[in-house]
């Protein structure tokens, strides 16, 4: 059974660091469709292997070596990373990073 968990990683634009909220770890079954959110408009998700893999970036855009199965999207300040018909290989702690700008 795959188990996914999430922390936040909070990078800067500027001085200030912005707070980011996730989902707790949660297992699945091979096959399920998972959602991990992260509050604080997250604006992107890394699986740590070897080294962080970049899954989504800008909140919805997906890396041309990632498959399909993984999507991103943002609504009012959270960014939800979507992974549809979970593989046992997803299994990782998903990273989300947002960007604060001012």
């Amino acid at each position: 059974t795959p188990v996914f968990s999430s922390l936040s990683s909070p990078f800067s634009g500027s001085l200030v660091q912005a707070a980011l909220t996730q989902s707790p770890p949660m297992s699945v079954k091979v096959g399920d469709t998972v959602k991990i959110t992260c509050s604080g408009s997250s604006s992107s998700w890394t699986s740590p292997g070897t080294a962080p893999v970049t899954v989504i970036y800008r909140n919805s855009n997906r890396p041309s070596n990632i498959p399909s199965r993984f999507s991103g999207s943002e609504s009012d300040s959270t960014g939800t990373l979507t992974i549809t018909g979970v593989q046992a290989e997803d299994e990782a702690v998903y990273f989300c990073g947002g960007y604060d700008s001012s």
